[in-house]
């Protein structure tokens, strides 16, 4: 148990001494390579980093925008094109409901002149069949007469 607590104190010093040396390594590039400028200036810079910030996230917006009118532009011309098929299926079905009509009035001429015909004949039939009955009545009248 003491062996780990060591173990541990050891890593936090050498961790302090590698943080000693990089602060010192950073002080002595501050020292070297930095500039130092007035108040003004450094306002001056201040502020067109700031624009230059803006002026970046504005062009990212503007991107996003144009991605946007795109996606809208593309989507506007599929809606076109789905009415201008939904209205060509709108017509083919309207035409077709009038060639089912027209044909549904001719079959029902042909049928009422079909009906008319079959009339004819039935009261023709029905006719004959009297003539007939009156015949069998004749012919037996005169058989009794025979006989």
């Amino acid at each position: 148990m003491e062996e780990k607590g060591n173990e541990r104190w050891s890593a936090a010093i050498a961790n302090l001494s590698e943080i000693s040396n990089n602060l010192h390594s950073l002080q002595n590039l501050l020292n070297t390579k930095a500039v130092f400028v007035d108040e003004e200036t450094f306002n001056k810079a201040s502020l067109t980093s700031d624009q230059a910030r803006t002026i970046k996230v504005l062009e990212q917006r503007v991107e996003t925008l144009e991605r946007e009118l795109d996606a809208a532009i593309s989507a506007a011309a599929r809606a076109r094109t789905e009415k201008r098929q939904a209205e060509a299926g709108q017509k083919a079905a309207e035409l077709r409901a009038q060639e089912i009509t027209k044909e549904l009035e001719n079959t029902t001429k042909v049928f009422e002149l079909h009906m008319e015909e079959l009339r004819a004949k039935q009261d023709e039939i029905s006719k004959r069949d009297n003539e007939i009955k009156l015949l069998e009545a004749i012919i037996q009248t005169l058989g009794g007469k025979e006989s």
